[in-house]
Formats: C-alpha cells, sequence, structure tokens
C-alpha cells in the first residue's frame, strides 16, 4: 500500500510574551518571556531565512536563527502525551511548533533532507533540544527529560529558498544525503549514546547538521561533557 505523502496540516506562529509574577515564590510561577504560545494562521506565510513571517522567539540566543528557522513537530505523537501525562489538553500546538504534520515523525526524516513545500525549499539541520520553556509553560518540571527520553523531539527546518507556504502543503522531498542519519537516530546518539565516543566524532562530521549540534558532538568524542540541567531545568527550580 502507498505510503500518505507528508502533509503540514495546521501553521503557526506568535510573538513573544511575558506571562507570570516578578516577585513570586514558586519558581514555576515566575515571570519569563517566551514565544512558545502560539497561534493558527490561515491562508498564506511567507516562510523567511530566520522565522516564519509574524513569529518570534523570547530567547534569541538559543531559539530561532538560520539553523532554528521553523520548528516541525508531528501530529501523531500527541495521543502519547496525552495518554502518558494524562492531560487531554497537550494538543498540536503544546511544544510552539510552528508545522504540526501528519504522515512523518522523526524516524521519516533525515539530517540534510531538503523538501519542496509551496514556494520555499527547506532543509533538515538538526533535531530539537529540549529546554525548560515547555516544563514551564504545562508546569511539569521534567517536561524536558521526559521528551528527550522518548526522543518525541521535532526537527528544525532551515530555509534554503524563502517563499510562500500554507496548511495543506506536501513535503516533496527533494535530496537525501544522509540517509542513515535519522533525526530518530541522532537523537539516540545524543540522549542514550553519550559514551561512544566514535559514533559522536561519527555524527559530528556530518556537514549539513546544525553547528551546534556538531560542537556538542566534537566535544563529547574528545571525552569533555558538561551537565544538561540548565538547559532541561532551568529557572524551574
Amino acid at each position: 500500500m502507498e505510503m500518505s505523502a507528508p502533509i503540514i496540516e495546521q501553521i503557526m506562529v506568535g510573538k513573544p510574551k511575558t506571562y507570570g509574577d516578578k516577585d513570586a515564590k514558586n519558581p514555576m510561577d515566575r515571570e519569563w518571556t517566551t514565544g512558545i504560545v502560539k497561534h493558527t494562521v490561515q491562508g498564506r506565510i511567507w516562510a523567511g531565512e530566520t522565522n516564519l513571517e509574524g513569529d518570534g522567539q523570547g530567547d534569541r540566543k538559543n531559539h530561532g536563527g538560520v539553523e532554528k528557522a521553523i520548528f516541525v513537530y508531528p501530529i501523531s505523537h500527541y495521543a502519547f502525551w496525552q495518554e502518558k501525562l494524562g492531560r487531554t489538553d497537550f494538543t498540536i500546538g503544546a511544544f510552539g511548533e510552528n508545522l504540526a504534520v501528519q504522515h512523518m515523525t522523526e524516524a521519516d526524516v533525515c539530517i540534510g533532507d531538503t523538501f519542496q513545500i509551496g514556494d520555499a525549499t527547506v532543509q533538515v539541520s538538526q533535531p530539537r533540544r529540549p529546554c525548560w520553556r515547555p516544563a514551564r509553560r504545562w508546569r511539569i518540571k521534567d517536561l524536558a527529560i521526559q521528551i528527550q527520553r522518548e526522543e518525541r523531539t521535532g526537527w528544525y527546518f532551515r530555509v534554503l529558498k524563502e517563499g510562500y507556504i500554507q496548511a495543506g502543503d506536501t513535503l516533496q522531498l527533494q535530496e537525501r544525503p544522509y540517509p542513515e542519519w535519522t533525526v530518530a537516530t541522532c537523537n539516540d546518539v545524543m540522549y542514550n549514546q553519550k559514551r561512544d565516543r566514535e559514533l559522536s566524532a561519527k555524527l559530528a562530521a556530518v556537514e549539513l547538521l546544525a553547528p551546534s549540534w556538531r560542537n556538542t558532538l566534537s566535544k563529547r568524542a574528545q571525552g569533555k561533557t558538561s551537565s544538561d540541567k540548565k538547559r532541561v531545568i532551568g529557572p524551574n527550580e
């Protein structure tokens, strides 16, 4: 039976907003600024080099930019999260994704995969490395740890050719230079094979992998490690 073509179900954007109380005693209630809360876009939207039109990030150092222009998340994961977390409100948009996609997951896309979407050409740059912000939004302190443990991270596109896209567009694969390096495999190397220095070195050598990932893996290949606590827990405790 022929597989269904990957398709954009929803497109979402949102500008950064500030939430919480700066004087709150509970860290999860304190003031923070984020672009994770997004709204669905109707009609065509411009996919630019660093983000979708109307989108923004509260932390430009670690989010957005050329390597993280568009965040993609598989809709099929949400049934899993609803059951695991016991939350029916955990639905499309919960992770702050820009594109909610059908018929593709981390096992189906590879680093360097180039897709035509509408008028735009995009390329898979890296899996998402979850941070403390989804945890703050949903008040689940270890959510980032759960995301990477389950390897249901989603991934990022860089935009090679700017253009208009819209919900209902299919993702047409144009090129696959690294079929062995699926997003799922990359997640496995990053989170489950931390002690395999040879494997880290091999993944770090993939030229189309985002520089931040290559840098982390190169250091690991040299035996240098660092704590992830600042990223996954951050100011939530």
